[in-house]
């Protein structure tokens, strides 16, 4: 499938800022799921930097507010071509040690419903797949979908209590309950083609978790689905705080308003 890809970003500061300084994965690259046939990053109202490939072989572009600036604007844009590879992205090829990726982190941190959840799935190193399904399933029905009710800064387990929140939160339980099971797991930010609808408020986040004799498979649990090729991966992390698309800091300023708006769209391949 081709996909085209516009994700926007806006600061807007109630007081000019005098240094600030944003860490982008706003950058897709090449893998077995995708082929990135052009993408453009520009920044208006700051400079990019310097660009590195991170700790989990993301690319990364560092950014300067211009001193005196009231806003700032980040726009990614591009066409990326995507396969259906049944949700499996293959072998580990980060510097991050997969052991790493099988410890909590801040935001997956498990508690009692963390704990309870992953309790009901035995893993004894057989039918690992089938019982990673079944959890999937299992935190698409326990958390609903529903805007509102958790943040960036929402732990697993604060969603899990919930019981309600987006995309974001079912893959960090997933990827709590997973860990709990002995298996290295991580959190992907993209972009889902969602059917009838180009214009979107913000980007994707699912979980992928390294099967033996398989590497890296995707669940979505949100959508309760592994990921086929209406999928668009851009960074991966830990949790969503280290695969997250833009992160700031800004000294002076004041207050800031964000607002993001996100296109995707399935493009029609003409045959010659």
């Amino acid at each position: 499938m081709r996909i085209s890809i516009q994700h926007q970003t806006h600061y807007r500061f109630d007081q000019p800022v005098w240094h600030g300084v944003q860490r982008l994965r706003l950058t897709p690259r090449d893998c077995a799921m995708q082929k990135v046939l052009g993408w453009q990053l520009s920044v208006q109202g700051g400079a990019i930097e310097c660009s590195y490939e991170d700790h989990n072989r993301n690319l990364v572009s560092l950014i300067s507010l211009g001193t005196g600036n009231g806003e700032i604007t980040i726009t990614g844009q591009g066409m990326i071509e995507t396969y259906d590879k049944a949700g499996v992205a293959g072998a580990h090829t980060g510097f991050m040690p997969l052991w790493i990726l099988a410890n909590p982190t801040e935001l997956t941190k498990p508690g009692p419903k963390i704990r309870a959840l992953a309790a009901k799935f035995s893993h004894d190193g057989s039918n690992t797949i089938a019982t990673l399904h079944d959890l999937m399933a299992a935190v698409n029905k326990a958390v609903v979908y529903e805007a509102g009710h958790t943040g960036a800064a929402t732990t697993a387990e604060a969603a899990l209590a919930v019981g309600k929140g987006v995309c974001q939160d079912h893959a960090q339980v997933f990827i709590a309950a997973a860990r709990l099971m002995g298996l290295p797991a991580r959190y992907v930010s993209g972009y889902l083609v969602i059917e009838g609808r180009v214009d979107q408020g913000a980007g994707h986040g699912w979980a992928e978790v390294h099967v033996p004799g398989l590497g890296w498979v995707g669940f979505d649990a949100a959508n309760d689905t592994c990921p086929d090729d209406t999928y668009v991966r851009l960074a991966v992390g830990a949790d969503y705080r280290d695969a997250a698309p833009v992160t700031s800091m800004a000294q002076g300023g004041g207050a800031a308003v964000l607002s993001v708006a996100v296109q995707v769209a399935q493009q029609q391949v003409v045959e010659q």
